[in-house]
């Protein structure tokens, strides 16, 4: 199933509630937390989408982009989040991780940095119930789409196709009108989107426009 996830982190900080009413039709609201150690930014914590989850009724697809996710990920989905993803590279028993998040009430999600070798990381999906290839170095939104990634998308989407398919294949990172189509050839089906999506002038018209370039 195509789902397409708008990224509040090009959205304006100062009016999120406003901002999350702008895209009604989303599949999900996707919140990046930053803490400027794991990568070198710094947005918004657990207090924040503690209150972005009063805020609204669509479902939370929160992306850790943290250092010791083992110790800090299961409070965001303590907090009422639906999905919570974790990167590999900052989670010491990633697998243990995936069962925490998922009896805390998440779906539980990993994700992936460009320069992380996948395949090392395939033992974890059966405990996963995304994984999110990164199409950008984390951090920073407004970049473009790293091509060379298509063929981690399609080794990801081998692998959970190899597990039954029940495993979303998420793409992070340059998505735009100019680029789904890409992503979505090579087996991703949820897409995070943020200025193509925010900085357009019906965000929620930007969200149908994704989604009918891919279905």
């Amino acid at each position: 199933m195509i789902a397409i996830h708008p990224s509040i982190l090009s959205a304006d900080f100062a009016n999120l509630a406003t901002e999350l009413g702008r895209v009604p039709s989303a599949d999900a609201v996707h919140v990046d937390v930053m803490d400027n150690h794991f990568v070198p930014n710094l947005t918004l914590g657990l207090p924040v989408v503690q209150a972005i989850r009063r805020a609204t009724d669509l479902p939370l697809d929160v992306h850790l982009m943290i250092e010791d996710a083992d110790r800090w990920a299961p409070g965001y989905a303590e907090a009422g989040c639906e999905s919570v993803t974790f990167h590999a590279e900052a989670a010491a028993r990633p697998a243990q991780l995936a069962r925490t998040l998922r009896q805390a009430g998440a779906r539980p999600a990993m994700a992936v940095k460009p320069g992380t070798e996948l395949k090392p990381l395939l033992p974890v999906f059966a405990e996963l119930d995304m994984v999110l290839i990164m199409t950008v170095e984390p951090g920073f939104g407004g970049q473009s789409f790293m091509d060379e990634m298509l063929p981690k998308i399609a080794a990801a989407r081998r692998a959970a196709d190899d597990l039954g398919g029940r495993i979303a294949v998420q793409v992070d990172g340059g998505i735009s009108a100019e680029t789904i189509q890409r992503a979505a050839e090579a087996g991703a089906d949820t897409f995070v989107a943020g200025s193509a999506v925010y900085d357009a002038e019906d965000p929620d018209a930007a969200v149908a426009q994704l989604r009918g370039l891919i279905t």
